[in-house]
């Protein structure tokens, strides 16, 4: 029996989730006595991740995942809209190059925001659209590792890396 694909949240949900957000972000410009105007906000993120501020072409976002929303809403809405809404109110408030992601700084907001400072979130992901990266075998003195296709271009350009078991050079198994 297959598992049941989670439909994504529609239009009045995500609604409710950039509204909880525009409140949150609210509460934070009290805090840190700045102005913190509504980044765009889009529901395009997947996978295992429920949310994501970043600056994509100098412009602030926030990313969320509507799958996850979809399956787990109460619990994104009380921590993951608080946790990226504290990024982005730090980024602003502080400047990124200043503080580190998940720093005190951004601890302190987010307690003051009245949520665990929680860097991940452990969701069941049954039914969940998830990002499948290819892998290469690299071998070391102890065992088999899977590098994914990223860090396998970069050792093809002339990058290494080590295992940290036993210290060796991973060397590809598929070439030479």
């Amino acid at each position: 029996m297959g598992e049941v694909e989670v439909t994504p949240i529609g239009p009045a949900l995500q609604a409710e989730v950039v509204a909880a957000t525009r409140a949150r972000l609210d509460e934070a410009a009290r805090i840190l006595d700045c102005a913190l105007p509504l980044p765009p906000i889009r529901f395009d993120l997947r996978g295992r991740c429920a949310g994501m501020y970043r600056v994509h072409q100098g412009t602030p976002e926030i990313r969320f995942n509507p799958y996850l929303f979809a399956r787990y809403f109460r619990e994104n809405i009380d921590a993951t809209v608080p946790h990226e809404v504290a990024h982005y109110a730090i980024d602003r408030a502080r400047g990124r190059r200043r503080v580190r992601p998940h720093g005190r700084e951004w601890r302190a907001l987010m307690l003051a925001l009245g949520a665990e400072p929680q860097v991940r979130a452990d969701f069941a992901l049954d039914g969940i659209p998830i990002r499948r990266l290819r892998t290469h075998g690299y071998r070391c003195a102890c065992r088999v590792h899977e590098l994914t296709a990223i860090r396998h271009g970069r050792a093809l350009r002339g990058g290494s890396y080590v295992c940290r078991a036993c210290g060796v050079r991973l060397e590809w198994i598929g070439g030479e």
